[in-house]
C-alpha cells in the first residue's frame, strides 16, 4: 500500500528532525548554563520565540514565506537568484528549530541535575573537558535527560503530520490522497493512525530498554 510505503519517508523526516534537535538543544542548554550573558540572553530568547509560536505556523513561515522575502530581497537588489526549499528539508530545518527549543530545556534540566563537585574534581585531578564530558557528563546526561527526551521524540514522530501540508510526501499525505480519490476518508486515515500508533508503540518500548540500559549501575549502586 502507498500510504505505509510513504513511512519510510516519515521514518527520515522524524530521525533528521530529532538529531538536529538534540544538537540544537545540547548547544542551547549549554547556552544557557554559561557565564557569557550573550550565549545566556540569546538561548532565553530563542526558546521563549520558538515555544510561544504554533508549530504549524513556524511550517509555512519556512516553506513560503521565507523563500518569498529572499526572493524580493534578490530582484530589489538585481541579484538573479531564485530560492526555493525542497519540502523534505524545510520540514527537517523547521521540526529541528522547534523540538531544539524543547530539548534544550530538556538538557538543561539535566545538566542542573549533575553534581557540580564531580566535576569540579575532574578538574583538579587535570582531566581535559573533553574526557570530562565523554566520560562524566554525557553518562549521566543521557540517564537524566532520557524521559523528557522520550517525551519530545513522541511528540515530534506525530508532528511530522505536518509536513503534508507543505506537499511532503509522507504518510498523511498519501492518506490524504487516497481518501480525496476513493472517498473512503474513515479507511485511509484509519491506516495512517494505525502507522503514527505502531511508531509510538515501538518507540516506547525501545526506550524504555534504554532507560533500564542507562540506569542499570544506579540500580546496583543503591542496594
Amino acid at each position: 500500500m502507498s500510504i505505509l510505503a510513504a513511512g519510510s519517508t516519515t521514518l527520515l523526516l522524524a530521525i533528521c528532525s530529532i538529531v538536529l534537535a538534540t544538537v540544537i538543544g545540547l548547544a542551547g542548554a549549554f547556552a544557557k548554563l554559561s557565564e557569557n550573558k550573550i550565549l545566556k540572553r540569546t538561548a532565553s530568547v530563542y526558546t521563549f520565540v520558538i515555544r510561544g509560536i504554533p508549530d504549524l505556523v513556524w511550517m509555512l513561515l519556512l516553506f513560503y514565506s521565507l523563500p518569498s522575502f529572499l526572493n524580493q530581497t534578490a530582484d530589489a537588489l538585481g541579484w538573479d537568484i531564485h530560492f526555493e526549499f525542497p519540502p523534505i528539508g524545510a520540514a527537517i530545518a523547521t521540526l529541528g528549530l522547534i523540538f531544539g527549543a524543547y530539548m534544550t530545556e530538556t538538557f538543561r534540566t539535566a545538566l542542573l541535575n549533575i553534581p557540580r563537585g564531580q566535576i569540579e574534581a575532574a578538574l583538579a585531578y587535570g582531566l581535559p573537558r573533553t574526557r570530562i564530558f565523554l566520560r562524566i557528563i554525557l553518562p549521566q546526561l543521557t540517564r537524566l535527560a532520557l524521559p523528557g527526551f522520550t517525551n519530545n521524540w513522541l511528540v515530534l514522530a506525530k508532528a511530522t503530520a505536518l509536513a503534508s501540508l507543505i506537499g511532503l510526501h509522507d504518510v498523511m499525505f498519501r492518506a490524504k490522497g487516497a481518501a480525496e480519490a476513493t472517498s473512503m476518508p474513515f479507511t485511509f486515515f484509519l491506516v495512517a493512525a494505525g502507522f503514527y500508533l505502531s511508531l509510538t508503540l515501538c518507540s516506547m518500548v525501545g526506550l524504555s530498554m534504554v532507560a533500564k540500559r542507562t540506569s542499570a549501575g544506579e540500580r546496583e549502586l543503591a542496594r
